[in-house]
């Protein structure tokens, strides 16, 4: 890969002249005569400063995102130019997804011997972020992204909806969501697809999660439905989450969607959506 577009890459990373230089193992002017070297290459304007603040052009967003895949290209060649005969995929997955949709398709695959996995169950924005890092082939997710910066696929649509103990709103066909705001709101942590889509349809009406008595905020879905099972609050989730706890029972909202996407992302421009096929298909 050229060595200008690995600087250029490392600096839009760090967002710091001095931790790129670090990281490249070269000088601050030679990260700077290889900046102006690309801006004089392809006649534009790469970074700015604000003050002392560094910031990108929408031209160094576009090459970014070109580089960014560029360089995924490249290690994969690399790989395959070295490869040995095992098939090693590195995938991500939102909580849900990782936890309780592609289990079995992660078995299947293991099942053959010369298949390698690297897998990780991490939120939405992380994930996000590992793939602009290059550290993951595709990743598995629930809620909203930037549809013009990934390409993507419908995995599957996944009901969606509020959790309660058995105890309580079950025999109630559709709920006001201000009727709830004196429930105890059981939420995933921040950046999770989970908690994005609900706060965003709340958002939509009007509200927010402060508008709930209070709020608890947990990363575990283990504890989550622990909690919403022992009458401590309510929740929302998708239906596989809740879909073998007998304890648990489902509502519904008005205003809350009901179905949600279940996508598969990579980058653009690469194999590596050809690749998650083949793992989801293969795995069927």
């Amino acid at each position: 890969m050229d060595r200008k577009l690995e600087t250029f890459l490392t600096l839009c990373r760090t967002m710091n002249y001095r931790q790129t230089a670090e990281r490249m193992h070269l000088t601050q002017p030679a990260i700077t005569k290889q900046i102006q070297a690309l801006e004089d290459e392809y006649g534009v304007k790469l970074f700015n400063y604000d003050g002392h603040k560094l910031s990108k052009s929408d031209k160094c967003q576009l090459l970014e995102s070109y580089a960014i895949s560029l360089e995924y290209n490249y290690k994969e060649l690399m790989t395959k130019m070295r490869e040995k005969q095992k098939s090693k995929l590195r995938v991500g997955a939102t909580r849900t997804i990782g936890d309780y949709a592609v289990s079995d398709r992660i078995i299947t695959y293991l099942k053959h011997p010369d298949n390698e996995l690297s897998f990780t169950v991490d939120n939405t924005n992380s994930l996000l972020a590992m793939l602009d890092e290059n550290k993951l082939d595709f990743a598995l997710v629930e809620g909203a992204f930037d549809k013009s910066k990934y390409a993507y696929k419908l995995y599957r649509n996944e009901p969606f909806f509020g959790i309660c103990n058995k105890k309580r709103f079950a025999k109630k066909d559709r709920l006001e969501i201000k009727d709830l705001f004196d429930e105890t709101l059981i939420v995933r942590e921040k950046g999770s697809g989970t908690r994005n889509l609900f706060e965003e349809d709340l958002k939509n009406m009007g509200y927010s999660i402060d508008s709930f008595s209070r709020v608890i905020e947990l990363n575990s879905f283990k504890l989550i439905r622990q909690a919403v099972r022992e009458g401590i609050g309510i929740s929302f989730a998708y239906a596989s989450v809740i879909s073998q706890d007998k304890d648990l029972t489902n509502f519904k909202v008005k205003g809350i969607m009901e179905n949600h996407e279940f996508n598969v992302v990579c980058l653009p421009n690469t194999s590596a959506m050809g690749l998650a096929e083949q793992f989801l298909k293969e795995s069927e």
